[in-house]
């Protein structure tokens, strides 16, 4: 009887005590349920400029699908990265991930550029400081 309260002892703490696997299925489920929430308030903004409404299933199918282009994005994005031996993954990794859409490999082309021209424009900025530091400090 001993041993039978005790093991159940045991049982029960294991219980409370989250695992690894928990903790990666509660962010799992915080993630789903972000998409979806996103999704459901994307889709109220599209149905209200198109006096539309969305359905509740609707919506759902939207979210999961999109749960699972994302995943399979993700997955594409590590391996391209794998296959070039880095650890990182590039802006080159997402274009070659949105190649098949051409809006959106076309988006995401515009958004790179862009992040380049700002950060080219920091670069020179930080150079006339640091040029102009130098000047004084030379006088």
């Amino acid at each position: 009887m001993l041993s039978t309260t005790s093991c159940l002892a045991n049982v029960n703490c294991r219980e409370k005590m989250p695992t690894a696997m928990d903790e990666e299925e509660r962010k799992l489920q915080r993630l789903k349920a972000a998409v979806h929430y996103t999704v459901g308030r994307l889709c109220q903004s599209i149905g209200e400029d198109h006096q539309k409404e969305f359905s509740r299933q609707v919506i759902a199918a939207i979210a999961e699908t999109t749960f699972r282009q994302c995943d399979i994005f993700a997955k594409d994005l590590e391996a391209f990265a794998r296959h070039a031996k880095r650890s990182t993954v590039s802006v080159e990794d997402v274009k070659l991930t949105a190649r098949r859409s051409t809006a959106l490999a076309n988006f995401i082309q515009r958004k790179s550029e862009e992040i380049a021209s700002a950060n080219q424009e920091q670069r020179d900025t930080r150079k006339k400081i640091a040029g102009k530091r130098k000047n004084t400090e030379m006088v």
